[in-house]
């Protein structure tokens, strides 16, 4: 029987609208999850709202509503936009259910029952106001160690220190503002004290954790494994504990606990499964994988396992760990505008673009993502729009223009079947990539099998040999189309509507992984016609994409950057004299000459071309310069060699349309010879963008 994976994302929770942050965890899940499907694997996927807890409580009473009112509202919200964000979810199920209250009370007796439960007499923070004790984001105070104003009771800001809420200094209830009390409760305990050993060859197992991660965890160990406390006062939006009186079950019991229950919902609406034993059992041939943020690891790497195992439950398989979102270099922020909703993106884009960027940046670690917008747009312009995008239809148009529509049959041999066959041996590199989340490798081979299927159509110019030859243009036509038909199924897991498109552009089966494992050339049906081709997705603006950040009403919009001083320019000696009726005003300081007027006749023999990079590579110890080969609309492209490497990789330039300087006379640099000049705009250095002659042919004159 084949072996059968269920995958999770992090619980959101359901106190507010999801942003682009989360999205990076729930496009990481969906690709890796459509990409198992594609190769044919037994896979679902299940996630829920996280309902219970304090902060829904209160929130839901601010706007004169019940909890149960209040989530129901974001249930709707969260799933409409995991939706349009092209999530696919085989269920999504929310905490505040019935499933999820069998199975944390069918736990929490497991662990009664094995001696794993200890009732305590704690003492806690208790606002004498609100007749309600704290939770630690609930009272705020002075760091006990930095001594830094206005921290939360449970970890300093500023410091990094952890502390209980009662060592804070000049406490005060974050709600009313008034000083709490102490004041002493009963609570309930797991004992994850007792199972250190198990816990310790859990993260030993290859592939449970990233390893750096797991060493992380070694301090719980060295200093003991506290036990954790799975209760809280009323009042509290949750489950009540059997046999007990105003206790709640703590939400980060019950929350992993949703994982179960969905799949319970999902088990019973649907009969593909008996229960959730099927998956969860302890010994079910299941390969569980939970995707989660860096900052929730301790939950799920030693708390939810060891209740698991003491429960007689399946323990995760694997834990995919990824790192928070930056937008512009900065921690996303409110006041900003950069903690941006999912809605406010969509509202504004197509979600393939933010989907194929956090691709094209995501590997299996746990480093940070940055979404600096200019790199968002010169990125996905470059590589899936002018690479991916151009491929298709330059193969497309003329095929379903003056060649009717009709594919040529495969050829014995050439150049076009070289190019097909070379593609398809590069498609193990892109599922092993996939398979270890090394998303951003993936992308890298894909555009690299774009980008040689442009320089081939570059090359053959079918274009001008359709009048010559129409057979040998829909020859080699028909195979660029090939590559297109592959690129549609290796970003398939990425870019979902963007294949599907191309699928149906041309009037083929969708293509995965699994058919690829045999495929040889020619790829498509060739006695088929193609369908009708559309540009598959335009190219982002700037005005477009800096809309999806949106300052708060009352906020101050960011200061511009001050200028910049002009490098004293070189200037010749001043004449000793100059008649008072001539003389010109001296420049202020500091402020560069100007090289003088030229005549008309001057500029017009600057003769200025589009152009598009076919492909780009760094020139060997010139850390400074590129080999771009440019496409200027002549027989055979043109090496250019150009001095923006420190603003742009290579693999960004792929596919960009840019402005050459046509008739520059060539000369050497670093032994390459460079026949053009772009055009650029900027200080230099980082900070240069290259000018966009827009969507026009490669030769066009820019006037």
């Amino acid at each position: 029987m084949a072996e059968r994976i269920l995958v999770t994302s992090a619980l959101p929770y359901a106190n507010g609208p999801v942003h682009i942050g989360h999205a990076v965890e729930y496009v990481q899940t969906d690709i890796y999850v459509r990409f198992l499907r594609s190769c044919g694997r037994d896979v679902v996927y299940f996630c829920a709202d996280d309902t219970h807890g304090t902060p829904i409580e209160l929130n839901a009473a601010k706007q004169g509503l019940k909890p149960e009112e209040f989530i129901a509202r974001f249930h709707e919200e969260h799933q409409r936009d995991f939706h349009d964000l092209d999530v696919r979810f085989d269920y999504f199920h929310s905490t505040n259910s019935q499933e999820n209250r069998q199975y944390a009370e069918l736990i929490y007796g497991r662990l009664k029952e094995k001696g794993d439960i200890e009732r305590r007499n704690i003492e806690q923070t208790y606002c004498e106001n609100d007749r309600r004790f704290l939770p630690d984001r609930f009272i705020k105070g002075t760091c006990p160690n930095c001594k830094a104003a206005d921290q939360y009771g449970d970890a300093c800001e500023k410091c990094g220190k952890a502390y209980d809420p009662t060592d804070l200094i000049d406490a005060r209830c974050a709600l009313c503002g008034t000083p709490p009390v102490r004041k002493h409760s009963e609570h309930l305990f797991f004992k994850l004290s007792r199972h250190a050993d198990f816990l310790q060859d859990v993260l030993r197992k290859p592939g449970f954790l990233h390893p750096g991660l797991a060493t992380q965890l070694q301090g719980f160990f060295e200093k003991g494994l506290a036990d954790w406390d799975i209760s809280r006062d009323g009042p509290y939006f949750g489950f009540a504990i059997p046999g007990e009186t105003d206790k709640y079950f703590y939400v980060w019991l019950d929350a992993p606990i949703g994982y179960i229950a969905t799949t319970e919902k999902w088990a019973k609406e649907t009969g593909k499964a008996k229960s959730a034993l099927d998956y969860w059992s302890a010994d079910a041939d299941t390969r569980i994988i939970h995707f989660i943020g860096k900052d929730i690891v301790y939950f799920h790497a030693l708390f939810w396992p060891a209740v698991l195992n003491v429960a007689g439950f399946h323990i995760p398989s694997e834990i995919k760990v990824h790192g928070h979102l930056t937008v512009n270099g900065e921690k996303m922020s409110k006041s900003r505008g950069t903690m941006v909703p999912v809605r406010d993106y969509l509202d504004q884009l197509d979600p393939s673009y933010l989907r194929y960027f956090y691709a094209a940046n995501l590997g299996p670690g746990v480093e940070d993502l940055d979404l600096n917008l200019k790199d968002f747009r010169q990125r996905v312009n470059g590589e899936l729009v002018n690479n991916v995008g151009n491929l298709a239809n330059r193969a497309l148009s003329l095929l379903a223009g003056p060649l009717e529509k009709r594919l040529a049959p495969g050829r014995a041999e050439g150049p076009g079947r070289e190019l097909v066959e070379a593609a398809l041996a590069r498609v193990p590199e892109v599922r092993d990539a996939f398979d270890k989340l090394e998303y951003r490798s993936a992308i890298r081979v894909i555009t690299e099998i774009a980008s040689a299927a442009n320089g081939f159509l570059q090359t053959a110019a079918p274009w001008a040999q359709v009048k010559k030859d129409a057979e040998v243009a829909r020859a080699d036509l028909s195979d660029a189309a090939d590559v297109a038909y592959l690129l549609g199924a290796l970003l398939a897991p990425v870019t979902p509507r963007l294949s599907e498109k191309l699928f149906a552009q041309l009037g083929a089966e969708p293509l995965t992984f699994q058919a690829l494992e045999g495929a040889k050339y020619p790829l498509l049906d060739r006695s088929r016609p193609i369908g009708t081709p559309e540009p598959l997705l335009p190219r982002l603006e700037e005005e477009r994409v800096n809309a999806i950040i949106k300052l708060p009403e009352g906020a101050a919009a960011p200061q511009a950057a001050e200028a910049r001083p002009a490098k004293a320019a070189k200037t010749e000696k001043k004449p000793a004299e100059a008649p008072a009726a001539t003389q010109a005003a001296a420049p202020s300081a500091g402020a560069a000459e100007s090289p003088g007027e030229i005549e008309y006749d001057d500029f017009a023999k600057v003769v200025l071309k589009a152009g598009k990079v076919l492909a780009a590579e760094k020139v060997q110890k010139a850390d400074k310069l590129l080999k771009l080969t440019v496409d200027v609309g002549e027989g055979s492209p043109r090496t250019i060699v150009s001095g923006i490497a420190e603003a742009f990789a290579p693999e960004a330039l792929t596919g960009r349309n840019v402005v050459v300087v046509a008739n520059l006379k060539p000369r050497k640099l670093k032994g390459i010879e460079s026949r053009g000049m772009l055009l650029t705009a900027g200080p230099g250095g980082k900070e240069l963008s290259l000018l966009d002659p827009g969507d026009v042919a490669p030769g066009s004159e820019v006037k």
